[in-house]
């Protein structure tokens, strides 16, 4: 069965794959577009982003890394990305969702992929940073396992924050 915008209309399903070219600018941009809108936050963020990104490129191996995109007929709903940190260790990164595609179970859908994929991959532990206040986030890292293990106050993006280390052990 289709999926249904708001005015009922069918739209396309919207897939998670891998990523292709020109996919991590549009990452660089969706995110750093949301977070501004939604946070305030200021172009140092888009620079984080944009080094994470980078970094991927350069270092990518397929084998105990990947990026998904979620895509609706060719428009990027969101992106979640799985890094290696160490032999054992894996780092979730660069997880967002764009507020059309907020409230469908993708949020869900693409942290069980990740997950799978860092199981298979061999890692024994998941780790990850964000920042209080985006409880949406929160609640979908409790319902998960993970544990929030320390936060730490900083200035970054232009804020005050809180910086938040959270882990799941596989």
């Amino acid at each position: 069965m289709p999926d249904r915008d708001k005015s009922g209309a069918s739209t396309p399903p919207i897939e998670l794959r891998a990523h292709r070219i020109g996919d991590m600018g549009a990452v660089v941009a969706g995110q750093a577009r949301l977070y501004a809108r939604e946070y305030g936050w200021n172009a140092e963020f888009e620079a984080l982003v944009a080094e994470i990104v980078a970094k991927f490129l350069r270092e990518f191996d397929p084998e105990r890394e990947r990026c998904w995109i979620a895509d609706r007929g060719g428009e990027i709903a969101g992106s979640i990305f799985l890094v290696r940190e160490s032999d054992g260790v894996a780092k979730l990164r660069l997880f967002y969702l764009e507020p059309w595609a907020r409230g469908t179970g993708l949020a869900g859908r693409m942290l069980g992929e990740c997950l799978g994929f860092a199981r298979a991959a061999g890692y024994r532990r998941v780790v990850l940073w964000t920042n209080g206040g985006l409880d949406a986030a929160r609640r979908l890292y409790e319902k998960a396992g993970f544990v929030l293990e320390r936060t730490e106050a900083h200035r970054s993006f232009g804020k005050d924050l809180e910086g938040q280390y959270w882990s799941l052990d596989l």
